[in-house]
């Protein structure tokens, strides 16, 4: 393996274990909940859910759930729900 390759792997590595390095601000994901799957996704500073609780609410366990995984790596308005007081 050249070793222009290893230092990049190893700079990967030490990237991955800092993820303050990272912000999302635009994200689309399927959240497979305990009664279907979700649209969740995270644009122009909001989230949004496809679950009838997220339309009446504006907030719900898979955007608060995505809060918490994704936590270190969301700008301040992203954690809108109570975020990493949860």
């Amino acid at each position: 393996m050249p070793s222009s390759l290893i230092g990049k792997i190893e700079k990967a590595n030490r990237y991955a274990q800092e993820k303050d390095r990272v912000r999302f601000y635009e994200l689309a994901v399927k959240f497979r909940g305990e009664n279907s799957e979700y649209d969740v996704s995270y644009r122009d500073g909001r989230w949004q859910c496809s679950c009838s609780f997220f339309a009446k609410w504006g907030l719900c366990s898979h955007t608060m759930a995505m809060e918490k995984i994704l936590t270190d790596m969301l700008p301040p308005e992203a954690l809108t729900s109570s975020g990493s007081g949860m």
